[in-house]
């Protein structure tokens, strides 16, 4: 008898485990049923940005908003709730996780460590890691750094990326960190660094909306290349089906490229500046032949 109820109850917990876990990877119910889905932002980056009073803008965000009403379409709702959530480079993970947001659409590496824990939709931008300097600094490459103050954004891969370089070329230099993209700026701005590393197209859109732009310059030098993608609750095929067969209706239709001249070829809010990175060679190819690689395998090139 006992054995019986112990057999039982070992069955019912596998049961419960794994309705919890099919309740938990079903985004598309979820979504449903709530009537709303809750879409992570960023607040600073060159990719999403807020325009305050709980507005939220960019390449990532837009292409997100039009995700979203696929997924409106294929769910046949007649009304689709979009809650913005902004999230830090410390928390954007841990949010997805916990089922707080259902898409994040920031400007989050796709790496083997945080395939782990989330899941990612197809690469729709491929970045590329360099140094914003002052112009008049007289720093040039990685290796004029020596004995300077360096800034990046914490629970960033550029912390890692910025590291494995000074070991690789001997530079020495001190770390400081900002909390966000924007303050990691400000260091740099109010000369407490002499520099800030970070994704290309971060770099950018804080240099267009400095007070001065033409203070700043961004070195040529590569330090890493890096997929970017949207993050999606770990191991939930359809919800990523969905998502990944909205954005490649983009790359087909032309309208993720035209997307992207809106955003960065063309004059954006607020300051009406232009960042002007045109699409990569490396982002069309990302495009073209769709996939969720992991920077590693960019790395092995």
């Amino acid at each position: 008898m006992k054995k019986t109820l112990f057999v039982n109850a070992l069955a019912l917990a596998a049961l419960a485990f794994t309705a919890g876990a099919a309740q938990a990877a079903d985004t598309l119910k979820k979504i449903k049923d709530s009537g709303s889905i809750t879409l992570g932002v960023r607040e600073s980056s060159g990719l999403s940005y807020t325009l305050g009073n709980g507005k939220y803008v960019g390449f990532h965000t837009e292409m997100a908003e039009r995700v979203i009403a696929d997924l409106q379409k294929q769910l046949g709702m007649a009304k689709l709730e979009i809650k913005y959530q902004p999230v830090t480079s410390q928390n954007r993970i841990p949010l997805v996780q916990n089922g707080t947001v259902d898409l994040e659409c920031g400007s989050t590496t796709n790496n083997a460590a945080r395939q782990k824990d989330v899941s990612f939709a197809m690469t729709t931008y491929v970045e590329e890691v360099r140094i914003a300097v002052k112009a008049n600094s007289g720093i040039n490459s990685i290796k004029d750094l020596v004995g300077k103050t360096v800034a990046t954004t914490t629970g960033t891969t550029s912390v890692q990326t910025l590291r494995k370089h000074e070991r690789a070329n001997g530079v020495e230099f001190k770390e400081v960190f900002g909390k966000d993209h924007s303050d990691s700026f400000l260091l740099l701005e109010s000369g407490r660094a002499d520099a800030f590393v970070m994704d290309g197209s971060i770099l950018a859109a804080n240099v267009s909306k400095a007070k001065n732009p033409a203070d700043f310059k961004i070195l040529g030098e590569v330090l890493s290349v890096e997929p970017i993608a949207c993050m999606l609750p770990k191991d939930d095929a359809a919800f990523k089906k969905a998502v990944d067969t909205s954005i490649q209706g983009m790359v087909k239709s032309g309208e993720l490229a035209k997307l992207y001249d809106k955003w960065f070829m063309q004059p954006i809010p607020p300051s009406n500046t232009k960042i002007g990175l045109a699409l990569s060679d490396a982002t069309k190819a990302a495009w073209n032949n769709p996939n969720d690689k992991p920077m590693e395998d960019y790395a092995k090139k």
